[in-house]
């Protein structure tokens, strides 16, 4: 066995059927994740017409030819589904050509590597827009083994996804029994306002002791900030069990900022943010937290924020919120359920990382057996 080298254009061309008779709908319309994959579009459709999309088939891949700000990474996808997708006219759509020689999941595995991602980010061209064009693409030499060779770390790589995409399946399933309860909880227990619930505390760094400043995502959850100031005695002091409110910018968002410190080690935030804790010990701080982690709440503060140009959520507006409280015991059997989901969610994301990261070893094997 012998590896052969092609120029990629020799295999793969491009697709341009549009989805002119509307045959595909909102429901079809996908946008790409720079982890590879095709997600939910954030576009706003609204009045957008579709028949200029493009279709994405079975097999087929789409990528954006524009790569800058865009976390070093080219934002591609391979439609490994029965479904058929539509993507924006701004996309480029491929395929395989010459599927006899060049495996098309064996090609994703390839384009799945951080190899390639450097390589179409320093091979990027433009001004104000850095792009990775599809003569670029095609432009570039690659050295395949034989499609027997191909298909047998393609069925490695394939084996590892489908025992992920069964886990993923039992957390989901977990997913829909924790938020069965909750509407449960919603029709059966006394609401009380988030002001009777919650309370503000203010501690600051005063002698600058902690220096690992955090912020909070979208996904409320915790995150390095940025700030660099050397100055952090004015920065606000979180403790374990204690909650990081932000009602900047809730409206854009459409997401209440709340995330809930669960760690014995302290940290600092902005001043710019609220710092709360729970106000008795018939209220479990998990409980709050799980509670604001469901969309229903992000609708209700979207909803509630002012109509000021970055729409807030202020602190008094974000009191008035009602929350259902069920007894100590309910919400401590509905924790630890939404732990073993948390958990699992967890190892599930390490093993999507797990798979990505695989792939320069599973490409390296391939070529390796060959040499």
């Amino acid at each position: 066995m012998k590896l052969t080298k092609y120029k990629l254009g020799e295999l793969i061309e491009q697709c341009d059927e549009r989805n002119s008779d509307l045959r595909y709908g909102l429901e079809e319309v996908k946008g790409i994740s720079i982890q590879k994959i095709f997600i939910e579009t954030k576009a706003d459709m609204s009045g957008v017409s579709l028949s200029p999309y493009k279709l994405v088939k079975h097999d087929d891949f789409a990528y954006v030819t524009v790569t800058s700000r865009n976390g070093e990474k080219i934002t591609l996808a391979h439609n490994n589904t029965e479904n058929t997708y539509i993507v924006s006219s701004s996309y480029v759509v491929f395929r395989v050509l010459k599927p006899e020689f060049l495996s098309s999941n064996y090609l994703f595995m390839y384009f799945n590597r951080p190899e390639f991602d450097r390589y179409s980010r320093f091979n990027s061209w433009g001004s104000a827009r850095e792009t990775f064009s599809w003569e670029d693409l095609c432009d570039i030499d690659i050295e395949l083994p034989p499609l027997p060779v191909q298909q047998k770390y393609v069925a490695i790589y394939k084996a590892m996804i489908a025992n992920q995409q069964s886990y993923e399946r039992g957390l989901d399933d977990l997913k829909l029994s924790i938020d069965a309860l909750l509407d449960k909880f919603k029709h059966s227990s006394s609401k009380m306002p988030v002001k009777d619930i919650l309370e503000e505390i203010d501690v600051r760094n005063s002698e600058n002791s902690i220096t690992e400043v955090s912020g909070v995502n979208i996904t409320k959850q915790f995150m390095p900030s940025v700030a660099s100031s050397d100055d952090l005695h004015s920065y606000k002091i979180v403790s374990n069990k204690q909650f990081v409110y932000s009602g900047m910018q809730t409206g854009r968002d459409k997401c209440i900022r709340i995330a809930l410190l669960n760690d014995d080690k302290p940290r600092i935030v902005s001043p710019a943010y609220n710092v709360l804790q729970v106000k008795n010990d018939d209220v479990l701080p998990e409980y709050i937290q799980m509670w604001f982690s469901r969309s229903e709440m992000d609708r209700i503060g979207w909803f509630m924020s002012d109509s000021s140009i970055r729409s807030n959520l202020d602190l008094p507006r974000f009191y008035e919120i009602k929350v259902p409280v069920p007894s100590k015991p309910e919400q401590e059997a509905i924790v630890d359920i939404y732990s073993a989901y948390t958990t699992r969610r967890d190892i599930n994301e390490r093993l999507k990382a797990q798979i990505k990261n695989i792939c320069p070893i599973l490409i390296k094997g391939s070529l390796e057996e060959c040499e």
